[in-house]
């Protein structure tokens, strides 16, 4: 149980910082409009967008730190980079998304891909440096 905090944790952080720093970058050469760490209210309870998308990043680090705890060298970190893009995108673009009424475009996917790739990288970073 202890690790699951942990794990939820590392995918909170990594989505403060690695998630949004990617976004970051992507906003600074002008691929994406929207600018990274948005503190505009979210619904239904008013929570910082940036605190309820690393809410969604703390669960998703509770699975990914799961299936790397079975994995060592350097199919660890592929783990962490493949399973931290392709997921969490994934249901963002074919769930989320449509749920909200976005549309997706190829654009979002790859930026989508990019971005969940730096977390998950994050993740698996946490866990190698607190629970070695």
């Amino acid at each position: 149980m202890k690790k699951l905090s942990f794990y939820f944790i590392f995918g909170f952080v990594a989505t403060i910082v690695f998630h949004q720093v990617t976004l970051y970058v992507f906003f600074l050469a002008g691929k994406i409009p929207a600018m990274p760490w948005d503190f505009s209210p979210v619904a239904p309870f008013g929570v910082p967008k940036v605190i309820s998308l690393s809410f969604f990043g703390g669960l998703w680090g509770i699975p990914l730190g799961i299936i790397l705890e079975k994995i060592q060298g350097a199919k660890f970190w592929l783990a962490g980079l493949v399973l931290g893009s392709i997921f969490p995108t994934a249901v963002a673009m074919l769930v989320v998304f449509p749920l909200k009424g976005i549309t997706v475009v190829t654009k979002m996917v790859i930026v989508g891909l990019i971005v969940n790739a730096a977390w998950g990288l994050g993740v698996a970073a946490q866990k190698k440096i607190f629970l070695k």
